[in-house]
């Protein structure tokens, strides 16, 4: 319905941003994540996912679209809901909560409040093969590999695999890695490294 919203911030409450666009102000529940983004009196675009239903419109707003991209993800989860993948973006960053789930670390996901670890399994369980199911790390045959794989080959591979599912190609996430040191940096650290590269092209 709305792709995005592009406008002034005029109110910042706890999970709300209320953007003003041509006088009209619309109510949007953010993650923590979003909000640390944004500025009363300041411009800025909201990606939106829309949810109607007989007695509530209600908007969600994401001020990048790998970052809607994870919320649209995690509510086709049986049993998680808006509120709780808002709580789980609140408390992990799209990188973060895209290694998570590469790697099965539930303990991570538990930090949102309300999701315990059956969630997070689910959670895991679901989304791991659609996550790494969208990475080509191969010449177009055979089956993406599995976290584990991943894992054995290496925290550059994952970063990667981390980077690509952001939204860059295989060549660009490489690009961004070269000359990063791989066997001092975490597999967070790899990530941050190549967003920063990506940044500073």
């Amino acid at each position: 319905m709305f792709y995005y919203l592009n406008g002034k911030i005029t109110v910042l409450e706890a999970g709300l941003a209320v953007v003003d666009c041509a006088g009209v102000g619309y109510a949007c529940h953010c993650s923590s994540y979003t909000q640390s983004q944004l500025r009363v009196g300041e411009p800025h675009k909201l990606y939106t996912h829309v949810i109607v239903k007989e007695d509530a419109f209600d908007i969600y707003g994401f001020s990048g679209k790998e970052e809607l991209r994870l919320f649209e993800k995690l509510t086709a989860v049986t049993g998680v809901g808006p509120a709780s993948a808002l709580a789980i973006l609140s408390v992990l960053s799209p990188d973060q909560l895209t290694l998570a789930i590469l790697t099965g670390d539930e303990k991570s996901i538990t930090r949102a409040k309300g999701v315990g670890a059956k969630s997070a399994k689910r959670i895991i369980l679901e989304l791991k093969d659609k996550i790494g199911g969208e990475l080509d790390f191969s010449e177009g045959t055979g089956p993406a590999p599995s976290a584990a794989a991943y894992q054995e080959g290496g925290r550059v591979a994952l970063a990667t695999a981390a980077l690509a599912e952001l939204g860059y190609s295989q060549s660009e996430a490489a690009a961004a890695l070269r000359g990063a040191d791989a066997e001092k940096l975490s597999v967070e650290e790899l990530v941050r490294y190549g967003l920063r590269a990506m940044v500073m092209k």
